[in-house]
């Protein structure tokens, strides 16, 4: 068995070259939002960091990203209300404020004079972090102030080329995002164990009786303070020529599978920490046709042109077959002592180098701990016992995501549509029998010979046309309604995934 010299199978460790600086986790670009997601109409509430933000888009298209709460009082601007001249309204006492975070109106003001030189005052303004779109996803700067807008155009986020290619090679048939119930560091480890994935998302990619297999995986980059590092895994699977893993902090884990004459497959995950024992994660899938134009071979599906919100109720699936084991792995860990997780890890085979690179990472380079905002509850959340609360998806995903929101109703009025359709064809049924039925027997008085058979009492073609349809429209209906349920919660358990 031939294994990677930097990895010790005694131990489970990796040795990483000499530390760096401590990485800089304020002075960082972060994903918080896919653009075409968000409902440009109103403003929306979201942390990160540890800190309360709210995000919004004026007149001009520009979004940007403020502390959640009015200079004046404090309160949430997230509960107010984006105006027909493109600012943000607070919704208690109506001050309202530009893209920039300067207050432009103060209503309660003695007089324009007034309320001119209470605008002008730096206490009036919000606080502002600097933003910017890119890849179709809205990046928050970890800092806020004159300094973090210089600092901000100085670093580049962590993008995907391929994103950039205008050769009509590349496809982008899924994109998705999540709030997760378990810390950014444990998604990113997740990210970085390819070996989990056949067993805890079995049925879905691969078998755990067959697919669980040996792979070593090699360095393809060294770690990094500030680039992370990168593995290939060998022997490759799926019939690709190279697999390769890199982790980009903050936020980026891209698989890349290479095929033949230059064709990919590219898994993107990005994950922001939003508060302790929480983070949002978003998720790419990114295909690139060979030379020749043609797909990777196995990822035809993935290239099906399906509704947004059918690839998110899709992937709901995927997310929640692990879902449980992180929420839970990291409030065990928690009870044990975090600083202590690589002594309390038993890693014997080469699959847990890149977890391990990871752990050493956050720990030696990027101080073991996220640097929550000072406000911010910092005590990880006790484990939740219920487990349909694990299973939301309203408020971890629909509730932010216009798309499913507008899927959720429009398939709610299909379901009204289908019952009251059902109605309509009973109800002319009924009336159907009862005029059938009403002539036979006027029939029956008149000649009672004709009617020896008791098919001549049959109804007619039109009335089983319209039970037909009432039965139908009426499973349609149910089927529908049912589907909705899967907005708002999904359940597994492993123990019922044969």
């Amino acid at each position: 068995m031939t294994i990677d010299k930097t990895f010790e199978q005694t131990t489970g460790e990796i040795n990483p070259t000499p530390a760096e600086e401590t990485f800089q986790w304020m002075k960082q670009w972060y994903p918080v939002a896919v653009v075409e997601f968000l409902d440009p109409f109103r403003p929306h509430s979201m942390q990160l960091l540890g800190k309360d933000i709210v995000l919004w888009r004026d007149l001009q298209g520009k979004w940007s990203c403020f502390e959640d709460a009015c200079p004046h009082r404090l309160v949430p601007l997230s509960e107010g209300r984006i105006e027909s001249d493109g600012t943000l309204l607070c919704a208690y006492h109506a001050w309202r404020f530009n893209s920039e975070g300067k207050c432009v109106s103060i209503p309660q003001s003695f007089d324009k004079e007034t309320e001119k030189k209470h605008c002008a005052s730096s206490r009036s303004c919000a606080t502002v972090y600097p933003t910017q779109v890119r890849q179709g996803l809205l990046w928050v700067w970890g800092e806020s102030g004159t300094n973090a807008l210089k600092e901000s155009k100085l670093r580049e986020p962590s993008l995907v080329p391929e994103l950039e290619d205008s050769s009509g090679r590349v496809l982008i048939p899924f994109k998705n995002f999540k709030d997760a119930s378990y810390g950014w560091d444990f998604f990113i480890e997740n990210a970085c164990d390819p070996a989990h994935v056949p067993v805890s998302h079995h049925g879905i990619s691969g078998s755990r009786y067959k697919d669980a297999k040996y792979y070593d995986l090699k360095t393809a980059r060294k770690i990094s303070t500030t680039d992370g590092f990168a593995f290939e895994m060998v022997p490759v699977a799926n019939g690709a020529e190279q697999i390769l893993i890199d982790f980009q902090p903050p936020s980026l884990v891209q698989i890349t599978s290479n095929f033949e004459k230059e064709g990919k497959s590219i898994f993107v995950l990005y994950a922001s920490p939003t508060r302790p024992g929480w983070c949002r994660f978003f998720a790419y899938q990114i295909l690139v046709k060979n030379l020749e134009g043609k797909m990777p071979a196995g990822f035809a599906f993935f290239a099906l042109p399906l509704p947004l919100w059918i690839s998110h109720l899709l992937a709901t699936l995927f997310v929640h077959q692990d879902l449980v084991l992180l929420h839970y792995q990291e409030k065990n860990l928690a009870k044990k002592g975090i600083d202590k997780l690589l002594n309390l890890f038993y890693t014997p085979n080469p699959q847990d180098k890149m977890v391990i690179t990871f752990r050493q990472w956050f720990d030696k380079r990027a101080g073991g701990e996220i640097p929550w905002d000072e406000n911010c509850e910092r005590q990880l959340p006790t484990p939740e016992r219920d487990k349909q609360k694990l299973f939301d998806v309203w408020n971890t995903h629909t509730k932010n995501c216009h798309v499913c929101q507008k899927a959720l109703k429009n398939i709610n009025r299909a379901s009204l549509a289908a019952y009251l359709v059902s109605i309509i064809c009973l109800s002319w049924g009924i009336i159907i029998d009862a005029r059938y039925t009403a002539i036979k027997a006027t029939q029956l008085s008149l000649a009672p010979e004709m009617f020896s058979s008791y098919l001549t009492w049959v109804p007619p073609l039109s009335f089983w046309l319209a039970a037909i349809g009432a039965v139908l429209f009426a499973l349609t209906g149910y089927f529908l309604k049912k589907l909705t349920r899967l907005f708002y919660v999904y359940t597994f358990e492993h123990f019922h995934n044969d």
